[in-house]
């Protein structure tokens, strides 16, 4: 039997790593809210539009929330528990309140976006503005 000595810093490293994939690209996870479990998510782009897709199972659409304000995009909701006058002798899923928020890219337009709930996942549609291209200015020299 071989024993794999412990290394607490190599824990640590991979504990940060992951963090700092969170705060990869447009989408940056700006604040962590105190939430019972996190959904999944996925961000995938085109030329016109992002997709958010998140799974959501056993959440009815009426009990998720969307909301867009000062260029962020949060995304709550909650899984209630319905097994409580059994006997339960494992539990494994995630039940309670969830939230998730990201910064949008400015070339989306807010108030275009949409939702649809399908068999357990929400997708957002977020299509792309023109974004504007910058005017040339010619700056005089004093």
């Amino acid at each position: 039997m071989n024993l794999i000595h412990f290394n607490p810093f190599r824990e640590m490293d991979s504990l940060f790593s992951r963090f700092r994939q969170d705060w990869d690209g447009d989408f940056n996870l700006q604040n962590f809210t105190q939430s019972d479990w996190t959904p999944p998510v996925d961000i995938n782009e085109s030329d016109k539009e992002f997709l958010i897709t998140v799974e959501v199972p056993q959440i009815d659409k009426d009990d998720i929330k969307v909301r867009v304000q000062d260029g962020m995009l949060s995304i709550s909701g909650e899984r209630k528990y319905e097994n409580e006058d059994k006997k339960a002798h494992r539990i494994e899923r995630f039940y309670g309140s969830f939230q998730r928020t990201f910064k949008l890219p400015e070339n989306v337009k807010e108030d275009m976006i949409h939702a649809d709930h399908k068999n357990g996942v929400l997708y957002l549609t977020m299509p792309k503005s023109k974004e504007a291209t910058p005017a040339l200015l010619d700056i005089k020299i004093h």
